[in-house]
């Protein structure tokens, strides 16, 4: 078993997941033919296994594949990230993607649970604020207790804290005040959709739509304020349906955007802030998911590639073990 690649003679690293081939971070396999390759990371060449070390770790890749809920498949590759850090790319007839459930209860139950911390926190430090200052002043120390509360929280409810960088290369500024006034609306090209929002600039916000990627990074910025408080389970099981529903993310996206009339605030549709605590969570996920899936698709290209040129090596080099004459026989 080599540890080093064959064409740039670096480490091709090693996986804890796949015991009968603990070599490799990305693993590419052909269950069909038997073959398996390991990807250098260095200089991306496929080094094709000995023929005796394939078998039971094509098997186990297999298996490890289909077990993986997050996914993605062009026609001929599927890739696959392990969450201790290995990839498999899978040749041949692709998996249908799944909405990876169970990664986003962890995620919004623990946003949840720091909420509630946070928000515990806060209310006992003022009411042993506005005890002490019962204590020294009276009720003017109490009302001041109170006063300066007020004034923090108004302070953290309109200075800038969410930031994004339109395609423009403009800094954006907004605050949790600004939030009630980001929407989603349809269009009608190729986008789908746009979002509006009301950046400041010099201390003054004024409206702006963005379309296309920039409306995917006013998404991205403001939907973890506004979802703060997480989910519960329930509330989680509820939003990944809302995107199962779709049969997958963008779909999805383009679905929220299309019954925004519902959402209304002040007569206005569109609203994030109106829609049910479950869709805005859901919308987070779909955007986890399509940049999850944007990103793996972006190496596709250059995996099927590699996969065609590896491919004819394997061939010659398979038929190479065969007693002479043998090969005719083969189709």
């Amino acid at each position: 078993m080599y540890t080093t690649c064959m064409f740039c003679q670096r480490s091709l690293g090693a996986n804890e997941v796949v015991e009968a081939f603990p070599v490799g971070r990305r693993l590419a396999f052909d269950a069909a033919r038997g073959r398996l390759w390991v990807v250098c990371r260095s200089c991306e060449r496929w080094n094709l296994t000995p023929l005796e070390e394939r078998w039971e770790a094509v098997e186990a890749c297999e298996r490890l594949f289909r077990e993986i809920r997050t996914r993605t498949s062009s026609e001929n590759i599927g890739l696959a990230r392990h969450p201790e850090g290995l990839e498999l790319v899978r040749i041949g007839k692709p998996l249908r993607p799944e909405f990876a459930a169970w990664r986003y209860g962890d995620q919004f139950g623990r946003r949840r649970r720091r909420g509630i911390v946070r928000w515990t926190a806060a209310g006992v430090g003022l009411a042993g604020g506005v005890a002490v200052a019962g204590v020294a002043g009276g009720a003017v120390g109490t009302l001041l207790a109170f006063e300066g509360a007020n004034w923090l929280s108004l302070l953290n409810y309109v200075r800038p804290t969410i930031h994004f960088r339109p395609e423009d290369g403009l800094l954006r500024r907004m605050s949790r005040r600004g939030l009630r006034e980001t929407r989603i609306r349809p269009t009608d090209d190729e986008t789908f959709f746009r979002v509006q929002a009301r950046p400041q600039r010099f201390g003054i916000a004024s409206a702006e739509w963005f379309e296309g990627e920039d409306a995917l990074r006013v998404l991205r910025a403001t939907l973890p304020t506004l979802n703060a408080l997480g989910g519960s389970a329930r509330t989680v099981e509820a939003a990944v349906s809302e995107i199962s529903e779709q049969g997958h993310a963008h779909a999805f996206l383009e679905q929220v955007a299309s019954r925004s009339e519902s959402y209304l605030r002040q007569g206005v549709p569109g609203s994030l802030v109106r829609m049910p605590g479950p869709v805005r969570l859901a919308l987070e996920m779909a955007l986890h998911e399509e940049d999850e899936r944007r990103a793996l698709e972006g190496e596709l290209w250059r995996l099927e590639r590699a996969w065609r040129e590896a491919e004819e090596i394997a061939a010659i080099a398979d038929r190479l073990l065969l007693p002479k004459g043998a090969a005719r026989y083969l189709c």
